[in-house]
């Protein structure tokens, strides 16, 4: 209790300026492949200019994001199709606005999954809103599966939350239930001991899993201090008073740590974090869909879990030499990227296709090793954030005010441009005083639009496939669709402007800086990023 203490009081009051790289198209992350609209470098925004950001949240299977301010206020923006963003409706937001729901509490942390978020007050009361179906907002109910607006969690003294894919983990105070889990227990991520599968009906081989909503404190930890947590999409990372670090969940990769891939229903202690090499208390750790990460005596970073598409996992925890010797303040972890803030430098790294690490127009993509984002050395980083297809810094104004003007700035679409609800899909009404022959020309188009129509709905069915799988904590690399291109989405070829309704190859590239840019070798040796003299 006294370190949980210890860190609220050391906590940094002051905050910086917000910088995000990444996807902005947030209907389109994970469902789609190409999507336009990134920002490759760190930019501001708009409505966060000159505002003292001291808090910022992305869960590894969010699409959406959380900032707090100095002041408390709680602002959101992203995806919004199951209420996730707290506004009282199902609109994107591409612009962070506040909850205005929020406006009478003082918000000091906050968790973004899937498609729910939580925050925690300074009184240490937690409210959530989003999708509950699995119970994860932790409200004791799960009569209302989408809850827009604020409602309030079932724990009290809380210190800390964070969520996983379709979960949430709080840390309280009160002794004896440091640490307590609501919502889907399918690969037993909650750390009860259980996964609370059954058949949906008597006979049936169909499997489901009882949701939790009341907030149930681990009871195998009952007897230990938990001071940090983190969650991947369906796992989660604890460390106690002691140092000791414990994992549980989904075992997929090895990104739990134990040297097997075997599902954990219970927490159980990482053995390489013992003896002499337990956590301090300032260490940091991390999780992302598919790996694990955490600081241990020396500062060293050690690493776990599928780190890379293609070479082996890493099923027990391994220093990441490339980064010996570095002071690191702070890291997060997305589906297959990592941000760390260390020294003077922002370094980043892993597998990406929307510029979420950061590199520029004329930067590589992705990065098997860590690397420097160029644009913001010599700044110092105070928080960093992952989540998928997207990261979130906060940096220091101090001494760098004149080269956060330099940087690009992104005002998004205004609320209701063109942002319609997620659950209403307006269909043009046909007037009654087009002409016979326009008719006709309908009815010929029709016959030509039935087969790519049919091509659309397969496509559309592969891409949420490829969502789930992703959220489900698999990062494998999914096909890049059957190679036709779609009649719906084509442009007119040809001098006559008929489309050919089922075109042959891969559709052309737009010559773009942002989605079509080569690779460029980072200056010096190959290996881990110099430190500045």
């Amino acid at each position: 209790m006294a370190v949980v203490e210890e860190e609220k009081e050391n906590e940094v009051v002051n905050g910086g300026e917000l910088l995000f790289c990444g996807a902005t198209c947030w209907d389109m992350i994970g469902r789609k492949k190409g999507i336009d609209g990134n920002l490759v470098s760190p930019s501001r925004l708009r409505p966060l200019i000159g505002i003292d950001i001291r808090y910022i949240a992305a869960g590894c299977a969010s699409c959406h994001c959380v900032a707090l301010d100095v002041e408390g206020r709680c602002y959101t923006w992203g995806r919004n199709d199951k209420g996730q963003l707290g506004h009282g409706d199902t609109v994107q937001r591409d612009r962070p606005t506040v909850v205005s729901e929020l406006s009478k509490y003082k918000i000091v942390k906050a968790g973004a999954g899937k498609s729910h978020t939580v925050v925690v007050t300074e009184d240490g009361n937690a409210l959530a809103f989003g999708w509950n179906k699995h119970g994860q907002l932790g409200s004791g109910s799960v009569r209302n599966e989408l809850e827009p607006t604020p409602v309030r969690c079932l724990v009290s003294e809380v210190t800390y939350t964070t969520c996983g894919g379709d979960f949430t983990v709080w840390l309280s105070s009160i002794e004896g239930s440091s640490i307590l889990t609501a919502g889907l227990p399918q690969y037993g991520q909650l750390g009860h001991g259980t996964d609370n599968e059954y058949n949906s009906k008597d006979g049936s081989v169909k499997l489901v899993y009882e949701a939790q909503p009341r907030p149930r404190a681990i009871a195998s930890l009952a007897g230990e201090n938990i001071v940090k947590v983190a969650c991947g999409t369906n796992h989660t990372v604890a460390v106690d008073k002691s140092g000791y670090v414990y994992t549980w969940g989904f075992g997929g990769y090895g990104r739990l740590g134990h040297r097997e891939q075997k599902d954990e229903w219970a927490p159980r202690r990482v053995d390489v974090f013992q003896n002499r090499n337990v956590l301090p208390p300032d260490a940091i750790i991390s999780a992302g869909s598919v790996s694990s990460a955490c600081t241990a005596a020396g500062g060293q970073l050690y690493m776990w879990g599928k780190l890379k598409n293609n070479g082996d996992d890493w099923m027990y925890p391994k220093p990441l030499m490339d980064l010996s010797g570095w002071n690191i303040r702070c890291m997060d972890s997305g589906g297959m990227h990592h941000f760390v803030g260390a020294d003077s430098s922002c370094i980043s790294w892993g597998q990406a296709q929307n510029g979420e690490l950061g590199y520029g127009p004329m930067g590589q993509k992705s990065s098997a090793i860590p690397k420097k984002v160029d644009i913001l050395e010599g700044m110092h980083v105070m928080s960093v954030a992952c989540g998928m297809a997207h990261s979130m810094v906060i940096v220091d104004r101090t001494n760098v005010a004149e080269r956060l003007n330099q940087l690009d700035v992104y005002d998004g679409k205004a609320f209701g441009e063109g942002n319609a609800p997620a659950t209403e899909t307006p269909v043009p009404k046909q007037t009654a005083k087009k002409g016979a022959k326009e008719a006709n020309n309908s009815k010929k188009r029709k016959k030509e639009k039935d087969s790519s129509n049919e091509e659309d709905e397969e496509d559309v069915e592969e891409s949420d496939n490829s969502d789930e799988d992703q959220v489900n904590g698999e990062a494998e690399v999914k096909r890049a669709g059957r190679g036709r291109g779609k009649a719906s989405t084509s442009k007119k070829s040809g001098a006559d402007g008929k489309g050919s309704g089922r075109g042959r190859g891969r559709p052309p590239v737009r010559n773009k800086g942002s989605s079509k840019s080569s690779p460029v070798k980072s200056a010096g040796k190959r290996g881990r990023p110099r430190k500045s003299s």
